[in-house]
């Protein structure tokens, strides 16, 4: 698949953002509010998980042929897994507008709305993730790793950003928050490494020969049967080369989760709060690169026919 730039960026905001709400209402939670300075990070913490996922829904629009039609794509919901996302999304984000607020005004129910938020951010991972995982025909996305991974590669960017947010507002936090940023980025490199694995077994249920039903041993393809490019050409296919590929697995396998784990395990060590900062923008840009080699190594079964050019 060719990988949308914008739908890149609208997963991993939105990703991170909900990782660090979890982390943020657990604390809440906790009664970190009750303390100095507490209420004031949560507050914080809050209004950035708000940027972030209005940050996400912004790039979304980029994706769209008639932006000004977008309110439909919530009118499926009962078949469509993306009407689902379009759907849940606002909830999250007004469930954190309205948690903010009650924590800004010292309201009891910060807690319950904090809970009633949390589900629906557990929905939002369900729902973006099974927008891929739905699709049978694409053996890489088809699987429940995909699920997995978009829930722990969101919640360790969120938990990762929570511990660079609480080093510079709220110290105390830092152990625990840092402990769990190192669990989450561990299992996610763990998962995403066996969803790798698992990829690299699969076999192709299609040939040129089932597609074009001759069971001749030697066929090649030659020419796409047309001179110009396509929808076909430009929207399932990346264009770049199985080497690139590789060195964009090793990127994202090195920036997302050696490198963030080396960098929290220094920071929470030295008490360093610019090593913490620097893990999550590390950790991000590798979840990008992340992302990219999500959507691109799905191979469409179209590219039987389109990928050689005359």
């Amino acid at each position: 698949m060719n990988p949308a730039y914008s739908v890149i960026f609208l997963t991993t905001l939105i990703g991170a953002a909900q990782g660090l709400f979890i982390a943020l209402w657990g604390a809440d939670l906790a009664g970190v509010a009750q303390f100095e300075g507490g209420r004031s990070f949560l507050v914080t913490g809050g209004v950035v998980a708000l940027v972030l996922t209005g940050a996400g829904l912004v790039s979304s629009f980029f994706h769209l042929g008639r932006p000004e039609r977008a309110w439909r794509t919530a009118t499926m919901w009962r078949t469509s897994w993306l009407s689902r996302e379009v759907i849940a999304l606002p909830l999250f984000m007004g469930g954190v507008f309205a948690w903010v607020v009650a924590l800004a005004m010292g309201s009891d129910l910060s807690a319950f709305i904090g809970l009633l938020t949390v589900l629906a951010c557990l929905a939002l991972f369900v729902c973006t993730a099974m927008v891929y995982a739905s699709v049978r025909f694409l053996q890489e996305w088809a699987s429940t790793y995909t699920l997995v991974n978009y829930a722990l590669l969101g919640s360790a960017s969120g938990f990762t950003l929570a511990t660079a947010l609480a080093a510079m507002a709220a110290p105390p936090l830092v152990p625990t928050y840092g402990a769990l940023a190192l669990v989450l980025t561990a299992l996610g490199w763990l998962s995403r490494g066996l969803s790798l694995a698992r990829n690299a077994r699969l076999k192709p249920k299609s040939t040129l020969q089932s597609a074009i039903g001759i069971r001749h041993p030697k066929i090649a393809q030659r020419a796409m049967g047309f001179m110009g490019g396509s929808f076909n050409t430009r929207e399932f296919f990346h264009g770049k080369s199985a080497g690139a590929l590789r060195s964009v697995k090793w990127v994202f396998l090195f920036g997302a989760f050696a490198l963030p784990l080396l960098l929290l395990s220094a920071g929470l060590a030295g008490g360093v709060p610019g090593l913490l900062v620097l893990a999550f923008v590390v950790q991000y840009l590798g979840l990008l690169a992340e992302r990219w080699f999500f959507f691109a190594q799905a191979n469409h079964p179209q590219n039987l026919y389109y990928q050689a050019v005359s």
